[in-house]
C-alpha cells in the first residue's frame, strides 16, 4: 500500500466515521453546556422556595452525572460502539465495587436517611453523641456530613455513624434554656441574691419574660448555697445572654456585698 492509498484512507474515514465523531461530540458538548444550565436554573428555583439545601444539593448532583452518562452512553452508540456491553460491564463494576465498598454503602444509607427523615439541616447546631463532636452543620453529602466546630475545625463524620448515633439538635427549637448555678455564702441574703441574679438577667436584654425565668435555691452545698437561674432567650442568643450573665452576676455580687465562697476544709485538732 503506498502513501496515496493511506492518504485516501484517511480523508475517506474523516469524511464518514471522522465527520460522525465529530457531530457527536459538537452534540454532546452542546447536552452537557443545556444539563448544566437546567441544572443550575433547578437548583435556582428550589432555592426560592426555601428547600432544603443538603436534599437539593445531592438530588441535583446526583440527577446531573446520571444524564450526563447516559448521554455519554447514547453518543457511544451513536458513533457504532455497543453499548450493551458497555452497560453489562457498568452492572459488573458496580457490583464489584459494592461488594469491596459494604461500609460506604451503609454511608450512603445513612445520607438518604439524613436526607428524607432530616434530623437536622445545613446551618443546625448539633452534638454527635457518639464521638462528642458538635458544631454547625455546614454541608450533607451522601457519604458524610461536615461540620464546623465553633473553633473552626471542620469535622467528617460519616453517615452510618450520624444516623445510627443520638444526635443533639439545639436548632430545632425558636427557644433555648440557660441553666446556670451561683454559689452564695451562707451568711449572705439568700433572697437579695435571687434578686440580683433576676436583675442581672433582664439587663441583659437577651432573657425571655415568656416562659418565665426561674430563680430559686436549688441545693445546701458543703460551704454554700446554690441558686440556679433558668433563663430562657432566642436560639441565636444562647451564648450572649450566658456569657453576660457570668460578667453581671460577678460584678454585682461585688458591689452588693454578695460573697462567693472558696471551698474550704476546716480540721480540728483534739487535745489528748
Amino acid at each position: 500500500m503506498n502513501f496515496e492509498q493511506i492518504l485516501q484512507q484517511i480523508v475517506n474515514w474523516l469524511t464518514t466515521e471522522g465527520l460522525r465523531i465529530l457531530l457527536g461530540l459538537i452534540v454532546l458538548f452542546i447536552l452537557f453546556k443545556v444539563i448544566n444550565i437546567v441544572c443550575r436554573k433547578i437548583a435556582k428555583s428550589l432555592n426560592k422556595r426555601n428547600m432544603d439545601k443538603a436534599l437539593s444539593g445531592v438530588v441535583l448532583t446526583t440527577s446531573r452525572k446520571a444524564l450526563k452518562i447516559l448521554a455519554f452512553i447514547c453518543f457511544l452508540g451513536y458513533i457504532g460502539i455497543e453499548t450493551t456491553s458497555i452497560a453489562a460491564a457498568i452492572v459488573s463494576i458496580g457490583v464489584a465495587i459494592g461488594a469491596a465498598l459494604q461500609g460506604s454503602l451503609s454511608n450512603i444509607a445513612g445520607g438518604v436517611l439524613i436526607l428524607t427523615t432530616r434530623p437536622f439541616k445545613i446551618g443546625d447546631y448539633i452534638v454527635i453523641e457518639a464521638n462528642d463532636e458538635e458544631g454547625t452543620v455546614e454541608n450533607i453529602e451522601l457519604f458524610h456530613t461536615y461540620i464546623t466546630t465553633n473553633d473552626n475545625r471542620v469535622i467528617i463524620v460519616p453517615n452510618s455513624v450520624a444516623s445510627s448515633n443520638t444526635v443533639i439538635n439545639y436548632s430545632l427549637k425558636e427557644n433555648r434554656r440557660v441553666d446556670m448555678v451561683f454559689q452564695v455564702a451562707y451568711e449572705n441574703d439568700f433572697e437579695k441574691a435571687k434578686q440580683i441574679i433576676l436583675g442581672c438577667a433582664r439587663d441583659t436584654g437577651y432573657m425571655l419574660e415568656d416562659p418565665a425565668p426561674f430563680v430559686g435555691v436549688t441545693a445546701h452545698g458543703a460551704s454554700s448555697v446554690d441558686i440556679s437561674a433558668r433563663l430562657w432567650c432566642k436560639n441565636a442568643d444562647y451564648w450572649n445572654l450566658k456569657f453576660a450573665m457570668m460578667e453581671k452576676v460577678k460584678k454585682a455580687f461585688d458591689e452588693k456585698g454578695i460573697s462567693i465562697p472558696y471551698q474550704q476544709i476546716d480540721v480540728h485538732i483534739a487535745n489528748k
